[in-house]
């Protein structure tokens, strides 16, 4: 199978891999922080995935993915921001549009940046599942083993963890709260 690949091919599934591996580790983590810190590294991976199978709209989506996670993290709960961040991403896509198949990174990123910006915890989780669902049916689409089954995984991985979060709130309801986006952009998340 794999000798039927061309070079830029094999490229696109081994930077699929990498995201496969960094992405199950961090949506293990029940930590908001290590989370978005991991899907930076990820999303470089799977943004070079996308470069060599030439799926311009996903990979210009994904890059500014990473841009999403920075500013989400300084600016939570930050409407404004978040709304530069949606009308950068629709230009970007409507730039490199090739096909219908480009509005399956579309949709992900507008789920996972309204996640991330007015979400946390157990409910952004939620958010960034649905995104990863769009993401595998794209990298399905598009013929990336790697990057299909790295977001496969990160859905089936992302629900044992919203399954855990559910548990430890149902044992330690005192001491486990939902957080909520925050009134003010520049107050720091609870759980940080």
């Amino acid at each position: 199978m794999l000798d039927n690949l061309s070079h830029s091919a094999l490229a696109g599934q081994f930077f699929g891999l990498v995201a496969l591996v960094i992405c199950v580790i961090a949506f293990a983590s029940k930590s908001d922080d290590r989370l978005l810190m991991l899907l930076i590294s990820a999303n470089v991976a799977f943004a070079l995935q996308f470069v060599f199978f030439e799926s311009w709209t996903a990979a210009t989506l994904t890059m500014l993915v990473i841009v999403r996670i920075v500013l989400a993290r300084r600016y939570l709960g930050s409407k404004p921001v978040m709304a530069g961040v949606l009308a950068v991403s629709g230009i970007a896509a409507w730039l490199t549009w090739q096909s219908w198949v480009d509005v399956l990174p579309l949709t992900a990123m507008v789920l996972g940046t309204l996640g991330m910006f007015l979400l946390r915890g157990i409910s952004m989780r939620v958010f960034l599942g649905l995104a990863a669902l769009a993401w595998m049916l794209n990298n399905l689409l598009i013929g990336t083993i790697g990057g299909t089954l790295a977001e496969g995984l990160i859905v089936i991985t992302n629900i044992i963890t919203i399954i855990r979060l559910l548990r430890a709130k149902r044992k330690y309801p005192e001491a486990y709260q939902e957080p909520e986006v925050l009134e003010n952009p520049t107050q720091r998340n609870p759980l940080d």
